[in-house]
C-alpha cells in the first residue's frame, strides 16, 4: 500500500486538493437538512452564478466527473448513427474508454490531424465531404478541448473559425472544457467571448481541477439540445441525490471569483516552470506553453533519476516526453524545488 505524500507533485491538476473557498462553501452546506436531486438552494444558486458568469440565459446540469459531462453532452448532439470530429488526441478519444460512443448508443469518434492539439476547419469540411453515402456515420458535432490535451489553447479568432466552418456544414460544436478557467486565464477574456459567442452549444466546465472535490457543470448555451438531459443524467448515475454537494463548491469558488485567480496562479507556475528549464540542457519544450501544462523531451536516465528523488509525472507523449502539470495550490517554492532537481540531475 502506498503510503500519504505531503509534497505537492506535477503528474496532474487531480492531484490537488480542496480550495479553501469550494471547502469553506460545502461546510456552509452541510448544516441542516435540504431538498435532494436538485430541488435545493445551493443548487439553484451555483446555476444562476454560472449564467452571471457567461451573461446570458444557459441551462446547466451538474455531473460527477468529466468523462460523464462530455459523453451525456456529445449524445444529447447525435444519434447512433451519427459521428463526432475531435483532434486525435482529444480526452474524449484517448481517456474515455469509449464512453462517448456508449452512452449515445454507438455514435462514432472520428479524428482529425490538426497542429498543438487542435481541430482546423479545413480538416472538418474534409471529414464532411469525404463520405456523404449511407454506409458511412454522418458527421453532426465537433468537440474541442479548451486548453488542449498538450496545453495549448484556442484563442478567440480560431474558435469563430470553427463555427463558421460547423454552422456551414451544420454541425453542433461542443467544447470539453476540463480546463477551461486556465484557458480563460491564458487569453484574459470573458467566458463568453469563447463559448456561445464563438458558437459553443455546449460546454463542460471543470471543477475538479479548478479547485474542488469533485464535479463538472454542463452548460447548454443551445437551450434547445438540453431537453430531457435530466434523464440522460438520471439513466446514467449522474443525478446526485444530495446536489448541494456538487453545487456548493461551485458557489464558493464563482462568487468572489476564486476560479480565475487560482487558474492564473497555476498558469503562472507552469510559465515560470518552462522558464526554469528551457535553457537546461538535454530538456526541449515539445509544444507551446499556454495554460498550466509543461511538455518536457528528458532522456531516460533523467527521467528515471527524478522518479527515484520522489517526483511524479507522465511520461506517455512518446519516447522521452513528460508532462508537467500545474495545479490551483503550486508554489514557486515547488517549481524552483523540481527545477533545481532536474538541473542537479543533469549536471551529472
Amino acid at each position: 500500500m502506498n503510503a500519504p505524500f505531503q509534497r505537492r507533485q506535477f503528474a496532474s491538476d487531480n492531484y490537488a486538493g480542496i480550495c479553501p473557498e469550494a471547502w469553506a462553501a460545502l461546510q456552509e452546506a452541510n448544516h441542516g437538512h435540504a431538498r435532494s436531486y436538485g430541488e435545493d438552494p445551493w443548487t439553484d444558486r451555483a446555476a444562476e452564478l454560472l449564467r452571471d458568469l457567461f451573461e446570458t440565459h444557459c441551462e446547466v446540469f451538474f455531473v460527477f466527473n468529466g468523462t460523464a459531462a462530455n459523453s451525456l453532452a456529445l449524445a444529447s448532439c447525435c444519434q447512433s448513427y451519427h459521428s463526432i470530429l475531435c483532434s486525435e488526441t482529444a480526452h474524449v478519444e484517448t481517456d474515455e474508454c469509449g464512453a462517448p460512443e456508449f452512452f449515445s448508443n454507438g455514435t462514432k469518434v472520428l479524428l482529425t490531424p490538426g497542429p498543438n492539439g487542435k481541430v482546423v476547419p479545413a480538416e472538418i469540411e474534409r471529414m464532411v465531404k469525404k463520405r456523404s453515402d449511407i454506409h458511412y456515420p454522418k458527421p453532426r458535432a465537433v468537440s474541442v478541448t479548451q486548453s488542449t490535451e498538450l496545453g495549448t489553447v484556442y484563442a478567440v479568432e480560431e474558435l469563430r473559425a470553427i463555427w463558421a466552418k460547423t454552422k456551414s456544414l451544420g454541425l453542433r460544436l461542443h467544447m470539453d472544457g476540463a480546463r477551461f478557467a486556465n484557458a480563460v486565464a491564458s487569453l484574459n477574456c470573458s467566458p463568453k467571448e469563447i463559448t456561445w459567442q464563438a458558437g459553443v452549444d455546449v460546454l463542460c466546465f471543470g471543477g475538479t481541477k479548478n479547485g474542488m472535490a469533485v464535479g463538472e457543470a454542463v452548460v447548454f448555451f443551445n437551450r434547445d439540445l438540453a431537453a430531457e438531459f435530466d434523464y440522460r443524467c438520471k439513466q446514467a448515475g449522474q443525478l446526485a441525490s444530495k446536489m448541494r454537494f456538487l453545487a456548493a463548491p461551485w458557489v464558493g469558488i464563482l462568487k468572489d471569483g476564486a476560479w480565475l485567480k487560482y487558474a492564473r496562479q497555476a498558469n503562472a507556475m507552469a510559465a515560470l516552470l518552462e522558464a526554469e528549464l528551457r535553457a537546461v540542457p538535454g530538456v526541449k519544450v515539445l509544444f507551446p506553453r499556454q495554460a498550466n501544462a509543461v511538455f518536457l523531451e528528458l532522456p531516460q536516465p533523467v527521467i528515471d533519476a527524478l522518479y527515484a528523488k520522489g517526483w511524479w509525472f507522465y511520461s506517455f507523449i512518446g519516447q522521452g516526453g513528460c508532462r508537467f502539470m500545474c495545479s490551483w495550490d503550486t508554489s514557486e517554492e515547488d517549481v524552483k524545488a523540481f527545477a533545481a532537481d532536474v538541473k542537479a540531475v543533469v549536471a551529472k
